[in-house]
């Protein structure tokens, strides 16, 4: 597509409305983003009403008769937000208490001890616009500590947005609601990311933050930036605990992700008990040992404005991420409260009593609403409204003066997807030398970059075995090169793959891989399902894929994976046969932005072209490569991925010679071929023809759907073996003349 042409359109995304930028060209001046502070609470545009402090007076004065009644509403703005901050705190913990009692289900305790934290981010902090959930400049919150979802729900609903009303409260954990009991992205609007096992909030927290910091530099200039905000993360105790957390909180301080914030809930409960059970390190001093402004919140229900100052510091900070330890009561209100007890379930008809009586709530129906609370919260929203009609100025104003990096901008906000990436892919010609498929992909990945603004990725200390390293595009480091678009992770699997998490959902455009050894997708597996479940389009690179690998031995031989992994609902599993089949993986891969992919890759050298494969087949999941049934069916057909296609053909050719009818196919995506029309499934594998077998140097489970009953599963039931990968294929018996052999006694019966 020609610059000029995307010059003529205008910059938006497609669900943003463009707004006339009139302060821009009026004034002709700069209009530069700086890192601002939180609206602080004296730029509250109700203060200006006479009116709004009585509106408040009758609930302040019966809510805290001693704070309120001596000062009769001639107060500061700070006192009077002070209290205003409380109640909205209380009405939050309210309907809290309806939600789970009405339920019969659900976490209070962490939601019901971080109430204020709640009230003070949607209220002062969080840049957002509820009219438009998907503002691509708004700051991220991630819930980490994803059972206390009941926080971010009340906060949403409170804060205006239309994906959480009352009636969805009422409906927490139902099925088909938009309150599930943790939170998910793709069901309501306001969530980030989805989370749920612990940790994993935090590494996709950084993934977040990571976007943001990459983009800014790449895009922002010294009179605007388009890129500018902010991601906040809530953790608890079991985040805490979780490795993975550690892993992603040593990257963030290590890449210097000054805007993330991590505000851990030290609340020394989990669900077994105190945490003195299990866990009794000081995780302040941790994270400051990994390089993190540490801070510490000692009395926070009763003083909110320590927090503040908290968060207050953490904008002051220009190299260090912040980690803000409040140390709060779970369960607050409760009979419960401060114990283990109070983390999930409800509450007995005494205590519910007895909770909304301390907030003098006892005469209130159950999911009421505070009126001055909901415009309370309108000021936030308003102000991001504000916030995001100055990003379209400056929008316009980068456009008008940096046309160049604006297509390229744009191209990222409409997903990073130009007209005809796909031909930049490489074709192989059987006259090509031989490589790996690592070395076919390593082709494929570093054509791409050059067409794909968004591409960006790294691997678990493996670059230069897995062949994933985008030549020319530097690494990403703060403060020499956050522009870089090779991530490197160090030996951090688990965290790398929370992370891409984080760099998929962020909204910017960018299309994450991570790769690794197959073997260590173990260590990813929870994060490759939450990619699966939140629709994270995540590029899993994984090379030394079978025993093929050889000399590495068992511990390095994946033998279950393939199955383990084609087993996780959405996920698209590939085994590429050759260099054509890995362009075609790949052309499928990003072309599914809210589909993940595995590319399961060889080390050991394959043909360049397997004569009859074919790149733009890969899409169907499974296809013919070659049959000389002519109008016939076929008597055999041999089914092979990855490598082992190659022993498929070699075989057929050897049987074909003999006068036998063969088919071979490539089955390199399982779901793709299973989501087929079924005449098509069935024209490849059609149903007449009971001889088949499958080869594949893994795991012989779930193959027998495809070869039938009566066909055979040349699979691998044991670990492995150290050897070259010649003599471990031939030891379990992959070898062209294992496979001829195998066809032939079939044939025979």
């Amino acid at each position: 597509m020609a610059i000029s042409s995307l010059l003529l359109n205008p910059i938006y995304p497609p669900h943003l409305p463009p707004k006339p930028p009139t302060r821009l060209h009026k004034t002709s001046k700069p209009f530069t983003c700086r890192n601002s502070l939180p609206k602080t609470t004296t730029t509250n545009p109700l203060l200006k009403d006479p009116n709004h402090k009585l509106s408040w007076k009758d609930e302040l004065q019966n809510a805290y008769p001693n704070e309120s009644s001596a000062l009769e509403f001639d107060v500061s703005d700070e006192k009077f937000q002070e209290l205003v901050d409380r109640r909205c705190a209380d009405n939050l913990r309210m309907l809290i208490l309806d939600s789970v009692q009405k339920a019969k289900a659900g976490h209070p305790g962490m939601a019901l001890g971080m109430a204020e934290i709640g009230v003070f981010l949607y209220r002062h902090v969080l840049k957002y616009n509820p009219r438009n959930p998907r503002w691509f400049n708004r700051d991220r919150f991630v819930l980490s500590a994803g059972h206390g979802c009941l926080l971010q729900y009340v906060c949403l609903h409170l804060a205006g947005f239309q994906s959480v009303q009352i009636e969805d409260l009422k409906r927490l954990c139902k099925l088909g609601s938009r309150t599930p009991g943790h939170p998910e992205n793709t069901v309501t609007d306001g969530i980030e990311v989805t989370t749920g096992p612990l940790g994993q909030g935090v590494a996709n927290a950084v993934g977040l933050a990571l976007a943001e910091a990459h983009l800014a530099a790449r895009f922002n200039k010294p009179d605007v930036s388009v890129v500018d905000h902010r991601t906040y993360c809530i953790m608890g105790d079991g985040c805490a605990m979780e490795g993975i957390s550690h892993e992603a909180a040593s990257l963030a301080a290590h890449w210097k992700l000054n805007k993330l914030t991590l505000i851990y809930d030290d609340n020394r409960n989990t669900i077994d008990g105190s945490t003195d059970l299990a866990f009794t390190e000081d995780i302040s001093l941790q994270f400051k040992a990994l390089g993190w402004n540490t801070i510490t919140v000692d009395d926070n229900h009763s003083n909110m404005r320590s927090f503040k100052s908290a968060v207050l510091a953490a904008y002051r900070e220009t190299e260090r991420p912040t980690f803000i330890r409040v140390k709060t009561r779970i369960g607050k209100l409760s009979k419960k409260e401060g114990t283990s007890k109070a983390h999930h379930g409800i509450f007995d008809e005494d205590d519910e009593k007895q909770m909304k009586q301390k907030v003098k709530w006892d005469n209130r129906e159950p999911f009421y609403v505070i009126p001055m609370v909901y415009r309370e919260m309108q000021v936030q929203a308003d102000h991001g409204e504000e916030l995001e009609r100055d990003w379209c100025s400056k929008l316009y104003y980068y456009q008008s003066k940096y046309p160049q990096e604006a297509v390229e901008f744009k191209s990222l906000l409409y997903n990073g997807m130009l007209p005809g990436w796909e031909n930049s892919l490489p074709t192989w010609s059987t006259s090509d030398p031989l490589d790996a498929t690592r070395g076919y992909s390593e082709k494929c990945l570093n054509q791409l970059a050059k067409v794909l603004p968004g591409l960006i990725g790294g691997s678990a200390d493996l670059a230069s075995s897995n062949k994933v390293y985008l030549h020319d595009y530097g690494d990403f480091q703060q403060p020499a090169s956050p522009g870089g678009r090779n991530i490197r992770y160090g030996v951090r699997e688990h965290a790398m793959a929370g992370i891409s998490n984080g760099i998929a959902l962020h909204g910017g455009g960018l299309i994450p891989f991570a790769a690794t050894f197959l073997v260590f997708s173990d260590y990813m597996k929870n994060s490759i399902r939450l990619s699966a479940l939140s629709h994270a389009g995540v590029i899993y690179i994984m090379t030394h894929d079978s025993i093929g690998l050889g000399e590495d031995g068992p511990t390095h031989q994946p033998v279950e994976h393939l199955v383990g992994l084609r087993a996780i609902p959405r996920l698209l599993l590939f085994r590429p046969a050759d260099g054509n089949e890995t362009s075609g993986v790949y052309k499928v891969a990003v072309a599914n932005r809210t589909v993940p992919s595995v590319i399961a890759l060889s080390r050991q050298k394959v043909l360049a072209h397997v004569e009859g494969t074919s790149a733009d087949a890969v899409a169907r999941g499974g296809y013919i490569v070659s049959d000389n049934s002519g109008p016939n069916l076929p008597e055999i057909i041999l089914i092979g991925t990855g490598s082992e296609l190659c022993l498929c053909e070699g075989s057929a050719s050897v049987l074909r010679k003999e006068g036998r009818r063969v088919r071979v196919v490539s089955l390199v995506c399982w779901r793709l071929f299973d989501q087929q029309p079924a005449e098509y499934k069935e024209e490849v594998l059609p149903p007449g023809v009971p001889r088949r077998v499958s080869v594949e140097a893994g795991s012989p489970i779930g193959w027998r759907e495809y070869v039938g009953p009566e066909g055979v599963v040349l699979g691998v039931e044991e670990f492995g073996a150290s050897g070259a990968h010649l003599d471990t294929f031939k030891k379990y018996g992959f070898t062209e003349e294992n496979v001829t052999r195998v066809a032939k006694r079939l044939l025979s019966q």
